[in-house]
């Protein structure tokens, strides 16, 4: 998933325009006061590992069930329980720990992705080179993020108006697709519709990478850094 709901350091300007924002930190911190004082933001971290895991299994076991594909869909409820809430609940208990957690909970983030999409490669829809391409390219845009939050003090959590719970719905809604219709090896030129859908979307990140480098490129040189 696009980096969300994690520990920044205080200084660091979080910039999030996806549609669901503000309806998600409404929820976010309506369970945050209701969730047992058990539950800290290192579980809540696991428990997102967790997720990303069964969305693995679930999508790697699809070729010899097509059943194991509610694993996934359960998969990504879990893993935004856990993503969204673990960020969330230390800064509702003002117990953040900026360096940790902007640290632990980015490098779960990779996994997380490597995770969700090496299981969407090894199912029977999407060829396993199309799924790297998209892996590549959400990695180029966590990148610059990332390269962003040093050089100019901005985390862009979203893109397009779009962010991390927006992308999930996307995937839960292709993986509904995959279930719902019949599975074609390479109608189109040796490719299936989903692995034009999923490769689009690769490309998409790409593009978008390119673009805010350049932006912020010329910012910096406007500013002499």
């Amino acid at each position: 998933m696009l980096p969300a709901q994690s520990t920044t350091p205080p200084a660091i300007n979080r910039i999030q325009q996806n549609v669901l924002a503000a309806s998600e930190r409404r929820l976010l911190n309506w369970i945050c006061a209701r969730l047992p004082g058990w539950v800290t933001p290192d579980l809540l971290t696991l428990t997102g590992v967790i997720g990303a895991l069964a969305i693995f299994a679930g999508y790697a076991l699809s070729g010899w069930d097509i059943a194991w594909l509610w694993l996934s869909i359960g998969g990504y409820a879990v893993q935004w329980f856990g993503d969204s809430l673990d960020g969330s609940l230390a800064r509702f208990r003002k117990i953040e720990r900026p360096n940790f957690g902007y640290f632990i909970d980015h490098s779960c983030d990779g996994l997380t992705l490597l995770l969700i999409l090496g299981g969407i490669g090894l199912s029977p829809w999407v060829r396993a080179d199309v799924a790297l391409f998209t892996l590549a390219g959400y990695l180029l845009l966590s990148i610059h993020a990332f390269l962003s939050t040093h050089v100019m003090g901005e985390f862009k959590l979203s893109y397009l108006s779009a962010g991390p719970t927006e992308l999930r719905f996307v995937l839960i809604g292709m993986t509904l697709l995959m279930m719902a219709l019949p599975y074609r090896v390479g109608e189109f030129g040796g490719f299936s519709g989903f692995d034009l859908f999923v490769g689009a979307v690769g490309i998409v990140f790409v593009v978008l990478f390119i673009l805010q480098t350049l932006v912020t490129a010329r910012k910096l040189a406007a500013l002499g850094k």
